[in-house]
């Protein structure tokens, strides 16, 4: 962890020393070791450092190249250092003095702006090349390590880790973007390019950028192959194959000067990571690895506390815990928006938040943590659409009832959700023998109605079909509509054109088994991308950093081809994870369905530990957000939450992005 800065004068002006200190100044937290710049005329490069490995101690950033027309400016962690130690033939030093930036240096002068292939782990970063008057930046594949600009092409090309540090000139507006305000109120972050505010961009993950005196060039360096299918002779090759790539993951993430955490919820993700850095650590006596844990002593509905001490009680390990019932999710509020540049998706940024606090107080400086194994791994819940479109009824029936049985679940929801909308494209097709054998063979396991299933797919898409061939030519037109989320005020939602950013009218499908299309949208939604950026902005905070074993491209690139079956089998998802940590994993962990609900505590802060602010916002501030939202909504939304602490289904969110937004935009106010 450490932070960036960096700007291009496009207008022949000389960079002013003062801006570059100042854009550092504002970033200081992220690293509080040191902080060094380097300026030449139209170019000034600026980092903050944070020391965390041992090679980390012996590194001088900007990096000025030995030619000395070469500078580098990084945010890095590099995964693949043994093998670029052989491919770029370092022969000076032993490949621990050597720090990642340097790594990264070496693999420009060889590649120049290919380089980017060649890399793995975390990083962004931004080179000058003096002789070719060049400004290269490049972020790593899934966009761990932030990077943010603005562009105007009569001033200057800014940059740095925090969006907050571009505002420290005068010419970069800062004016609310409309467009992302309405993806945040709907739910969909899809977009990876812009921000919350007009003219800040983020460089996309897996993205370089190129900055010369006669324009900006952007291009993406790698991205999945959605095509690709591993395959392997046994379930025993893919559980081989998968340990050694997801140990390399969390190994090459431990590497550290000072003590590392883990953030240990009790769920399978944390708890697998947690199990196989303590196993990797026993080679290294003189290193403990620490763990941080929330518990709920009042909520106990959602205390793992039986599943973190399953975990613990294998030993190697010091055991922290933060009562996270104690606090709310606008607790810190306040505080937190020293740090945040945007808006909270979701009620659960103050459990890092008190995690990398109690961390810091430790003196640990590395901490890993679990986001996102459910999307890495894949739940592989569409291998049911995928054995549906068989016709396989025999194992979809299987899969189905131990994924009920194993948590706690209900069939026929399963056969409503993957069953009955292949039934529905046989019927439109007229695919009458598919549909009669998969009409017998739900009502001869589950007693559906043979009667109904031949009505609903059957005969009422064959009628609809019908009509739509007889219905003249002029009226066959019809225009698709979605349905926008009720949140949404129907003229903002028209200002920006929301229908077409949330429902695209050439949505993207692939011709590839179900289970596969499924886990790789996941993987390409900016959402992830975009949370990612928030963990690191809260253990920045902290001058932390957090390091993600489930982001490895290696490991992701592995489990996106992996034959449905390793995902979901005998009704269990994640199976290849859940068999690769056999002689890891604590039994009740391994083998445990779901994890708890935090809906539970988010109500008790909201509504017992922060009720005099949340009440202050709903009953004085709203007005903040009546250009933007539906308030009898969020009042209604607001009334039942009052009357049964309840609510409807999605209550929960509607008054979480109101009320988080309203702090957000009072904050803005008073920042200006």
């Amino acid at each position: 962890m450490s932070g960036i800065v960096g700007m291009m004068s496009l207008n022949g002006q000389t960079v002013s020393l003062t801006s570059l200190i100042d854009m550092l100044h504002t970033i200081a937290h992220r690293g509080p070791d040191n902080t060094q710049h380097w300026l030449k005329r139209s170019v000034g490069l600026g980092h903050q450092m944070l020391f965390t490995t041992s090679e980390s101690l012996l590194e001088i950033l900007p990096l000025v190249a030995p030619s000395g027309t070469i500078v580098l400016t990084a945010d890095a962690r590099i995964d693949n250092r043994e093998a670029l130690y052989n491919e770029l033939a370092f022969s000076d030093r032993p490949l621990e003095k050597i720090p990642d930036s340097e790594f990264i240096l070496a693999a420009y002068n060889r590649w120049e702006i290919h380089c980017t292939t060649h890399l793995i782990g975390a990083f962004a970063f931004a080179i000058w090349d003096g002789q070719k008057q060049t400004l290269f930046c490049a972020r790593d594949h899934f966009g761990v390590k932030p990077f943010y600009y603005h562009y105007d092409p009569e001033q200057a090309f800014l940059f740095a880790s925090e969006i907050k540090a571009l505002f420290i000139h005068d010419h970069v507006p800062q004016k609310l973007n409309l467009n992302r305000l309405g993806d945040y109120l709907a739910l969909e972050m899809q977009d990876k390019t812009s921000t919350i505010y007009q003219d800040i961009l983020r460089l996309p993950p897996a993205h370089s950028l190129l900055v010369t005196a006669s324009g900006l060039k952007q291009w993406s360096y790698w991205s999945l192959d959605p095509y690709y299918e591993l395959k392997l002779a046994s379930d025993e090759d893919y559980v081989e194959r998968f340990c050694e790539i997801f140990t390399e993951a969390v190994r090459c993430r431990l590497r550290s000067a000072f003590p590392v955490g883990s953030h240990l919820s009790g769920g399978l993700d944390s708890s697998s990571i947690t199990c196989v850095a303590r196993q990797l650590l026993t080679a290294m006596p003189e290193k403990i690895l620490h763990t941080f844990s929330n518990i709920f002593d009042d909520v106990t509905e959602c205390d793992e506390r039986d599943y973190i001490h399953a975990v613990v009680e294998q030993g190697g390990l010091t055991d922290h815990y933060v009562h996270a019932d104690q606090f709310g999710p606008l607790s810190d509020a306040t505080e937190i928006w020293q740090y945040e540049d945007e808006a909270f998706l979701g009620p659960s940024h103050s459990y890092p938040w008190h995690l990398n606090r109690s961390a810091q107080q430790t003196g640990v400086r590395v901490v890993l943590d679990g986001l996102d194994g459910d999307t890495t791994i894949s739940h592989g819940i569409a291998r049911l659409t995928e054995l549906a479109e068989a016709g396989n009824w025999l194992c979809f029936f299987e899969e189905i009832e131990g994924l009920s049985r194993n948590f706690n679940g209900a069939p026929q929801s399963l056969i409503k959700s993957y069953a009955y909308p292949i039934l529905r494209t046989w019927g439109n097709a007229w695919k009458w023998q598919s549909l009669f054998k998969a009409t017998q063979a739900i009502h001869r396991q589950f007693g559906v109605s043979r009667k109904y299933l031949w009505w609903e797919f059957g005969f009422k898409p064959a009628l609809t079909s019908l009509k739509l061939k007889l219905r003249p030519k002029h009226l066959s037109k019809t225009t698709s509509k979605f349905a926008l989320p009720d949140l949404v005020k129907p003229e903002f939602a028209e200002q920006i054109n929301l229908t077409h950013r949330i429902h695209p009218e050439t949505p993207t499908k692939l011709p590839i088994p179900a289970a596969r299309e499924e886990h790789w949208q996941a993987l390409n939604h900016g959402m992830l991308s975009y949370i990612l950026e928030q963990l690191d902005r809260c253990a920045a905070a902290f001058s932390l950093e957090v390091r993600h074993p489930f982001m490895d491209k290696r490991l992701i690139e592995f489990c996106l081809a992996l034959p449905a079956e390793q995902k979901l089998n005998h009704g269990w998802s994640r199976m290849i994870l859940r068999r690769a940590l056999t002689n890891s994993l604590p039994e009740a962990v391994q083998w445990r369905g779901g994890k708890a609900d935090m809906k539970a505590n988010f109500l008790h802060g909201l509504l017992v530990r922060d009720r005099q602010k949340f009440d202050d916002i709903m009953l004085n501030h709203l007005e903040l957000l009546e250009p933007y939202i539906n308030l009898n909504v969020l009042t209604d939304a607001y009334q039942r939450m009052m009357t049964d602490q309840k609510g409807r289904p999605g209550d929960d969110l509607i008054i979480w992005r109101s009320v988080i937004l309203v702090l957000w935009l009072q904050h803005q106010e008073f920042s200006h």
